[in-house]
């Protein structure tokens, strides 16, 4: 184990985006802790608005702060609202390191993704790749708001000796999970329609894209203990990636949660969709070397998903499936 460099005990620390798969997580780790939460809610605080911001950290006085918050989804999401996924991003990440440089606050951890790296870049993607080559099109908007706020932490650092870090975490997934079928990333998505097909009795499930590409996936609880780690044990301009180092095909993945749901049809890949970047594996050299690894593989963390969704009750069924 690395030495602690920071000590989260005895501090009040502000989750922002503390509804989201991320946020919510951290907040159930984070309360095993002996430590001050802070919350507060889009309806009082609307964090793309400069004023609200600064007003409301002025108050509180986080001496934490986690930003998870942001406008999220998948392929189609970022093609149809490019507009909210690059403005509302970018104005989220300045407003809270604005505002934590102005109130002194102590450790702040912003959460970007591997979407910031090259559409082709050379894998596994370490974190000396970013800007080295042109992104991926069609999720452009939100990696130019990521890699803004990646600069953003480098740039107060370097000016204000702000103890600002990032993380950079590979594709997510778990209970809490957005499984919208319209907005989801690809592993809620699929799980989404597969368990569709299985109920409904439908004998065929269509797949956008070829199936070929290859991506990486994370739990939920395994960023979250990550998140917790490196605000202890990680100061640097750097930004440093967390996942697990290895990957495999969209096709892959589909068969593996058609598995765990217990749907027997087939897949039927539509190629007039796009499939996205070829491949995105991480180099996780670093966050190894300073001690931290994953502990849940994709199989438990999609089974224990899956159980998670299923049991929702038939409300929330109707809502997410329809």
């Amino acid at each position: 184990m690395a030495q602690r460099i920071y000590n989260l005990d005895g501090k009040t620390i502000w989750v922002a985006g503390h509804k989201g798969l991320v946020g919510s997580t951290l907040m159930s780790q984070l309360k095993k802790r002996p430590v001050n939460l802070l919350t507060v809610d889009r309806s009082q605080v609307d964090l793309r608005r400069q004023q609200d911001v600064e007003s409301w950290m002025a108050r509180e006085k986080p001496q934490v702060v986690i930003i998870a918050a942001g406008t999220v989804g998948g392929i189609a999401a970022n093609s149809r609202f490019p507009a909210e996924f690059l403005y509302d991003n970018l104005a989220i990440a300045s407003n809270i390191v604005h505002a934590a440089h102005r109130v002194n606050v102590e450790k702040l951890l912003f959460l970007g993704s591997t979407c910031i790296y090259p559409r082709l870049a050379a894998q596994p993607i370490d974190e000396e790749s970013l800007l080295t080559g042109p992104l991926e099109p069609t999720n452009q908007w939100y990696a130019i708001a990521k890699i803004a706020g990646v600069k953003l932490i480098e740039a107060y650092r370097r000016e204000y000796g702000c103890d600002f870090i990032s993380a950079m975490p590979t594709n997510l997934y778990g209970p809490n999970d957005n499984f919208d079928g319209e907005t989801s990333h690809v592993l809620a998505a699929l799980l989404t329609k597969i368990h569709q097909a299985k109920i409904n009795e439908i004998s065929s499930v269509e797949i956008w894209g070829t199936g070929s590409p290859r991506r990486e996936f994370l739990h939920v609880d395994d960023l979250s203990s990550a998140c917790i780690f490196l605000l202890e044990h990680y100061s640097d301009e750097l930004h440093i990636n967390v996942g697990t180092g290895t990957d495999l095909t969209i096709r892959e993945l589909a068969e593996l949660i058609a598995e765990i749901v217990g749907f027997k049809g087939t897949f039927a890949y539509n190629t007039a969709k796009p499939d996205g970047t070829p491949r995105k594996c991480i180099d996780v050299t670093r966050i190894s070397q300073i001690g931290w690894a994953p502990r849940i593989d994709l199989r438990t963390g999609i089974r224990q998903t899956y159980e998670w969704f299923a049991a929702q009750d038939q409300h929330f069924q109707r809502r997410a499936y329809s």
